[in-house]
């Protein structure tokens, strides 16, 4: 196995404020126990396969010290920090981290999560990478839909279509933007319909493949920018005048919502996630998390 974690470390939590703020956004706090989303997050993606390597972080420059302090606390060792000197949203952030992958001709599977959210079944979890890796290694965009248990505004949704594989993988039919609530009840009863984890599994050359025709101008601004980066200690920096000028876009408008429309990219599939995930969102999801999930190991 040859999978890349990748975490994107890049939010502000503003929607916790006045405990996570933009000079210390929730990923870094220690919301649901001794430690920070993000260390629980960077454990939960640690050894889910014997060729697992170690993660790549995209964060602020800002929070650069302690985003390697936290790691180091887990003892992560060789973990590789990509700073961002302004924030961009998740598609640009993702393309730094793949285009620092592929150096030395490497193409890894990419298992993109986000720092902030939280997962109570580790274990669950890993189930389902496995039962996407293979689809990934092929080519394909995997992403991972969680079991809905009430009729959410606040999620985005994903459509499920036909099955594969016994009901491990669904093809993506749809991302959906968050529903009204009568929409959000009709999603639910349909059972058609999973939540948006925004968790994503992919090879690097495939997302890069997928910019080169639907985001070319993010591109080249991202590739410019690593060309130019500059090392600063265990931190590589993207140039700062160079990314400045890089849209801003998340993963789901940049390319996940076009690949309906560019089959030519490669199948997209999505798998069922059973983790009792939460996006940690609002300060209702977050009074709901300590009864219903433990910490994340």
């Amino acid at each position: 196995m040859n999978m890349q974690p990748v975490i994107l470390s890049g939010g502000t939590g503003t929607r916790l404020w006045p405990v996570s703020r933009e000079n210390y956004p929730k990923q870094l706090l220690p919301l649901l126990g001794e430690r920070s989303l993000l260390q629980d997050t960077a454990l939960r993606l640690q050894g889910i396969g014997s060729g697992t390597s170690a993660p790549i972080v995209v964060g602020n420059e800002e929070y650069r010290f302690i985003m390697a302090e936290q790691l180091r606390q887990l003892g992560i060792e060789h973990a590789r920090l990509l700073l961002e000197p302004v924030g961009r949203n998740t598609a640009p952030a993702l393309t730094l981290a793949a285009l620092f992958s592929r150096i030395d001709e490497a193409d890894p599977v990419l298992l993109v999560s986000p720092a902030d959210h939280a997962l109570g079944d580790s274990g669950r979890f890993r189930e389902a990478v496995m039962r996407g890796f293979a689809a990934a290694r092929d080519g394909a965009f995997v992403t991972f839909g969680v079991q809905p248990t009430r009729a959410e505004t606040g999620y985005g949704y994903l459509r499920r279509g036909s099955s594969e594989s016994g009901g491990d993988l669904f093809a993506l039919d749809a991302f959906v933007e968050k529903p009204d609530a009568a929409t959000a009840q009709g999603y639910l009863d349909s059972g058609e319909y999973l939540w948006n984890s925004g968790i994503f599994m992919l090879r690097a050359s495939v997302w890069l493949r997928a910019l080169e025709v639907l985001q070319p101008a993010m591109l080249g601004v991202c590739r410019l920018a690593m060309e130019n980066s500059s090392h600063e200690g265990d931190f590589l920096r993207a140039d700062r005048n160079t990314f400045a000028e890089c849209p801003s876009d998340s993963i789901d408008y940049a390319v996940m919502e076009k690949l309906r429309a560019n089959p030519h990219l490669g199948p997209a599939w999505i798998v069922p996630l059973a983790a009792r995930w939460s996006d940690i969102g609002t300060w209702d999801a977050l009074w709901e998390m300590p009864r219903r999930m433990p910490r994340a190991m």
